[in-house]
């Protein structure tokens, strides 16, 4: 007797069908092309609020095709993408059946294309969003408090929740015992055969013989019983997943995200700078396990807020820039020690109080931030040409090489600078 154990569980979270898989492969270089104005259209909250979905449009999900002719091998067929009609045109028929004139064609690839519109989750956009992105320098280092664990499979256990039942395991077991036990009872039924076999040959008288028949059979009935009772499943067949705790190395960093928020920043300079930080928020917290955010605004004085505020805050006054990095740098002397990777993102429209200003940040950096940090950036928004403090801080990228510098002038160049900031790089 055969079994057949259908598995109608739906798929793990977070896990797609092999379909969906294979189809997005197909159009991951389309959608990658169409992050940029994606992230200069979309609010950067409603692409990671985690309600909907993304629609990125994409041209064509066709795929190249030879078509044959069977009867002359000659047939016109118009193709998308030919350089001779485009959608509408009227066409003769082979035969000379129909009669018209088609308009001027076009040279242009695209014209004739379907273009489609599909819908892919938040996080798998997401994944979209920043794969082949990473932390430059990014260095393991020791943590005094923090003990890491994560799990992994550790075999099968005999007993466990419902959810943990491996069938696969389970039904091999019971396979492997019924075929057990149906040799076994077929062996003792051979045996017994065999035995009452020899048995009437001692048999002298006819009511002997019958009553040796009638227990032999009562015994060989017993055994078929047995033989075809065995059960499909038994406890003792059952196995569900094990798993057990095991430590990994944890990398602990923490983020200085620095914005000016003075009077100079316009209302399209703060968009860009909270839209490359709310970008940046999203990467770090969701590529790293163990990261601290610290948001630091600034005009004529600096403080320490708190996310939300960060992002929703709407201040003016003047420009004072060396009090954010002296907070930063004492924030740094209280929190974290030399066992923290530490990273510092700056966003400013480059206007300063002084020249006298621009001259301190550049020490500050200088001679008591970048030495002890894996990597600094510097984003200047919407300025044409340089001010003192670009000017200041282009002077240490000669002498430092942890850090980068970059300017933002539109809101569809966020995406191009973000990604030359934290992009993989390639070993030497």
């Amino acid at each position: 007797m055969s079994f057949t154990i259908v598995d109608k569980r739906g798929n793990d979270k977070g896990q797609q069908t092999g379909n969906k898989k294979k189809f997005l492969k197909r159009v991951e270089g389309q959608i990658k092309k169409a992050i940029p104005n994606i992230v200069g259209n979309t609010s950067i909250k409603d692409i990671t609020s985690g309600k909907g979905s993304i629609k990125v449009p994409i041209k064509s999900i066709e795929e190249p095709s030879f078509t044959y002719d069977p009867a002359t091998g000659k047939k016109k067929i118009v193709h998308s993408g030919n350089d001779e009609y485009i959608p509408g045109d009227r066409i003769i028929k082979d035969g000379g059946y129909g009669r018209g004139r088609g308009r001027q064609g076009s040279n242009d690839p695209e014209i004739g294309q379907d273009e489609f519109v599909i819908s892919i989750s938040r996080e798998e956009f997401l994944d979209y969003f920043f794969k082949d992105l990473e932390l430059p320098d990014l260095v393991r280092k020791h943590l005094q408090a923090i003990v890491d664990y994560k799990r992994r499979k550790a075999g099968y256990i005999q007993f466990g929740v419902p959810s943990k039942l491996n069938i696969v395991k389970s039904y091999q077991n019971s396979l492997g015992r019924r075929i057990g036990l149906q040799a076994y009872y077929k062996k003792l039924i051979k045996d017994l055969e065999e035995k009452h076999e020899d048995d009437k040959k001692w048999c002298s008288t006819d009511a002997e013989l019958e009553l040796l028949i009638a227990v032999f059979n009562e015994q060989l009935e017993e055994l078929k019983k047995k033989l075809a009772c065995i059960p499909p499943f038994e406890e003792i067949d059952l196995r569900y997943n094990n798993t057990e705790k095991y430590p990994v190395p944890t990398t602990c960093a923490v983020m200085f995200c620095i914005m000016d928020i003075s009077g100079s920043m316009g209302e399209d300079e703060k968009d860009i700078s909270k839209r490359f930080f709310m970008l940046l928020y999203i990467f770090l917290t969701k590529q790293y396990d163990h990261i601290d955010i610290v948001f630091i605004q600034h005009h004529t004085e600096a403080k320490e807020v708190s996310e939300e505020e960060f992002f929703n805050s709407d201040e003016n006054g003047g420009t004072i820039v060396a009090p954010s990095l002296i907070m930063m740098r004492d924030i740094i002397k209280e929190r974290y020690s030399s066992k923290w990777n530490i990273y510092c993102c700056q966003a400013s429209d480059g206007d300063t109080w002084s020249n006298q200003d621009a001259n301190e940040c550049q020490t500050i950096l200088a001679n008591e931030i970048l030495p002890i940090i894996q990597y600094m950036f510097y984003i200047e928004v919407m300025r044409d040409g340089s001010g003192a403090l670009w000017d200041n801080y282009m002077q240490l990228t000669g002498s430092f090489e942890n850090m980068a510098m970059s300017q933002i002038h539109e809101v569809n160049e966020i995406w191009t600078v973000f990604r030359s900031f934290f992009e993989k790089k390639t070993p030497k």
